[in-house]
């Protein structure tokens, strides 16, 4: 039912504000340009994007808005969140399928082979939970990863304590676990070179997606 919901919305709407925040990229352009790409989230269509089916299976899962209805409320989302997470390591972008995503890497969020949030990415995480407590409109998704040293045995289980405690801890600052999902992705999806040290620990990261939901 809830993957009908939002086949409708997709449908009814023709528009969903989901492009890569841009500059120079007013609201209402990406709201236009959204407009090809909300069709194509809905129906799972994937251009270029080996995430997207993910990401449209993970909106089903948390009944998100992709329709044009979502657009205005994610950008404020997103303004909100750029603000709040300038100058502390977390990057503030749009996934393929419109929702806000935080990206959080491992030098500021986990140690090395741990899934014991480190102390000082508290603060971090309050200004996240301020933003998603102002009202319940919010679905979120928390996603763990881990770099490709090691097996999916040791991988998966420690991306999915790392997502939890994330999504954890959130619910001890007011956002209701019934808004939070929490997966462990393991060291798929990478976003840099697992050959270097650096690009390890930006793969070792927790990702939030923010969605609307009915």
């Amino acid at each position: 039912m809830r993957a009908l919901a939002i086949t409708a919305a997709v449908v009814g709407s023709l528009v969903m504000s989901g492009c890569q925040s841009t500059t120079g990229i007013t609201q209402f352009d990406k709201t236009a340009i959204g407009t090809v790409l909300g069709a194509a989230a809905g129906y799972g269509i994937s251009k270029g994007n080996a995430n997207s089916s993910a990401q449209n299976n993970r909106a089903i899962a948390i009944g998100a808005v992709v329709g044009g209805l979502s657009g205005a409320y994610l950008d404020n989302k997103e303004k909100k969140l750029r603000t709040q997470m300038a100058g502390t390591g977390v990057e503030v972008s749009r996934n393929a399928d419109g929702s806000v995503a935080l990206i959080m890497p491992g030098s500021i969020t986990f140690d090395t082979n741990k899934s014991n949030i480190k102390t000082n990415f508290y603060t971090t995480l309050d200004k996240v939970a301020a933003t998603l407590t102002e009202d319940s409109k919010s679905g979120i998704l928390v996603s763990g990863y881990t770099d490709s040293t090691g097996t999916d045995a040791i991988n998966l289980p420690l991306s999915q304590a790392r997502a939890q405690a994330v999504a954890s801890y959130l619910a001890t600052k007011g956002v209701s676990t019934s808004r939070i999902n929490a997966q462990g992705l393991g060291s798929s999806n990478p976003i840099a070179d697992n050959t270097t040290a650096a690009g390890k620990e930006q793969n070792r990261r927790v990702e939030i997606s923010i969605y609307q939901v009915q």
